[in-house]
């Protein structure tokens, strides 16, 4: 008799009975997480594996090499993004060290798990560091020559995720351009990517634009709700929800240094559940409402207004847990689509099958705010319900659902632990 481990199975099992199948479903498409580990509390790599199945992803950023995940995931036909920290950057621009690097923490693993690309550093251009901003694409080219070396490069690429303060503009979309002090990094970094053919990376969150400004940023825009949204006076394009316009100010800033054509992948993005007294609109809700209306757009391969087909826009929500020993605020603490005992930090009305549901509702009305940006042309109040509509019949059977799993909680795993 096979023997299962009740752990998983307790992880599946309240999946299916905390509100993830109180729906009826539309199979989703590729998802991107972000797969962080900064705290003391978190599932064991096997563990992890049949929650990021639950919500449909395919694809996993680690910001290391952490070998116990790499193995968990053997065979499992998920790709790796892995990255090296900013202080290995200085480290990796020696030849021999990038190639020992590189046989350890990528070959090693290949081909039962599917790594795909290595990120070196985070942010490193905003970190007003000149020596890491200095090191970076050294780094960068040295760990591209060991991929070649081991006859890797065609299979792993090699690139750097950007802060959005990389750019200067970002209003209107059509507008948008680097920082003036960092068009020279950028360039070269740029010139790299066309000649090895990797993505440029951007970290963006429409939550820290809500948090800056909440009585001047639409709530309803930010969150996907938006259903007049916005328009670009230059290009006469229509926006309905902040993400996809600065992707497009992205894809701005780039062309305006002869770059059209490069993909650009969002390596970051997400809405925290809890935050500190400032930190407006920190709710679970809202978080709800974020990703599960980011995962829809994702499952319709909607392009943005600039790149409508969406062909080669890859989005990595941020983040698979919530991480206790993060610093800063509340809200770094709170970004998980997953409590660490692995039940959902809220429904985003997923099956255990990485399901989407086309009646649930991720989106339920919400006040917004008419202002717009000092810049932007005017966001005006919404009464949309999203995206996706949910009633509050729903509501009320996922949430008997959940309370359901609580109070038979004992009973399931002594059915576990019997078989």
């Amino acid at each position: 008799m096979e023997i299962r481990d009740p752990i998983v199975h307790y992880f599946q099992i309240m999946l299916l009975i905390s509100g993830y199948l109180c729906v009826s479903p539309t199979l989703v498409s590729s998802i991107g997480v972000n797969y962080g580990q900064i705290a003391d509390n978190l599932p064991s790599p096997e563990h992890v594996v049949p929650l990021v199945k639950s919500i449909g992803a395919t694809k996993v950023k680690l910001y290391d090499a952490d070998s116990r995940v790499l193995r968990a995931f053997a065979n499992t036909g998920v790709e790796f993004i892995v990255g090296l920290g900013n202080e290995y950057l200085a480290k990796m621009q020696d030849p021999d060290k990038a190639k020992s690097w590189v046989k350890s923490n990528v070959q090693a693993y290949l081909p039962a798990t599917k790594i795909t690309c290595i990120t070196v550093g985070n942010e490193v251009l905003t970190f007003n560091d000149s020596t890491l901003t200095d090191n970076l694409l050294p780094a960068m080219r040295s760990l591209h020559g060991a991929l070649v070396t081991l006859g890797l490069d065609k299979q792993v690429t090699v690139t750097t995720a950007h802060s959005l303060a990389i750019l200067e503009t970002s209003y209107p979309p059509s507008a948008g351009t680097v920082r003036k002090d960092l068009i020279p990094y950028v360039t070269e970094i740029l010139d790299f990517h066309l000649k090895t053919g990797s993505p440029f990376l951007i970290n963006a969150y429409p939550f820290f634009a809500y948090k800056a400004n909440p009585k001047q940023v639409s709530l309803d825009f930010v969150l996907f709700q938006s259903t007049t949204g916005v328009v670009d006076p230059a290009t006469n394009l229509h926006y309905d929800n902040m993400l996809f316009a600065q992707i497009d100010a992205v894809y701005s800033a780039l062309a305006s240094l002869g770059y059209k054509k490069l993909p650009v992948h969002i390596s970051e993005t997400g809405w925290p559940s809890r935050g500190d007294e400032d930190e407006v609109g920190a709710t679970p809700e809202n978080a709800r409402k974020y990703n599960g209306n980011l995962i829809k757009v994702m499952t319709q391969k909607k392009g943005t207004p600039m790149r409508p087909n969406g062909g080669d826009l890859n989005i990595y929500v941020f983040a698979l847990f919530n991480e206790n020993l993060k610093p800063g605020p509340t809200s770094e603490r709170n970004y998980g689509l997953f409590k660490p005992s692995g039940i959902p930090a809220y429904s985003l009305g997923i099956t255990g099958n990485g399901v989407l549901s086309n009646t649930t509702s991720v989106g339920a009305p919400s006040t917004s705010i008419s202002n717009p940006p000092p810049s932007a042309p005017p966001a005006p109040t919404s009464t949309s319900t999203g995206f996706l509509s949910i009633t509050s019949g729903a509501e009320r059977t996922c949430n008997n659902f959940y309370t359901l799993s609580i109070a038979c909680l004992s009973l399931v795993v002594k059915l576990l632990f019997l078989h």
